[in-house]
């Protein structure tokens, strides 16, 4: 249903770091870059980081995205990388029965305030 996903950026080089780092620690790669312009991470469905058209980027209120991790611990180490590299917090890593028995989340937003999530449900 979905080819990919993309948000915006206020700060590329910064960004490409901090998603280098989370993406990283769920074993999704950077599969494509645009020089100074646009980064994907994941094959088949991808997750882009991009400068807008009108280099005016802000997080959609509402909105975020869940990236599947292959291990709780997987979570916790998107979180303490994001947490190294200035993101903020929006949901410790933990269970989180009211989703499943199993499920195993945490969530953070980047540094232009788009709103992500892990999760492992093993």
């Amino acid at each position: 249903m979905l080819n990919h996903v993309s948000v915006g950026t206020n700060q590329f080089q910064p960004a490409v770091k901090f998603y280098d780092a989370v993406m990283g620690a769920l074993s999704i790669e950077r599969s494509y870059l645009i020089e100074n312009t646009a980064a994907a991470y994941g094959v088949n469905f991808e997750f882009w980081v991009t400068l807008p058209c009108n280099n005016k980027a802000s997080a959609g209120n509402g909105v975020h995205v869940a990236f599947t991790a292959p291990s709780n611990d997987a979570v916790d180490a998107f979180y303490l990388a994001a947490m190294e590299l200035g993101g903020s917090c929006e949901g410790k890593p933990g269970f989180r029965p009211e989703y499943g028995p199993t499920y195993y989340a945490a969530y953070v937003k980047d540094l232009d305030g788009n709103k992500i999530e892990a999760v492992s449900m093993t």
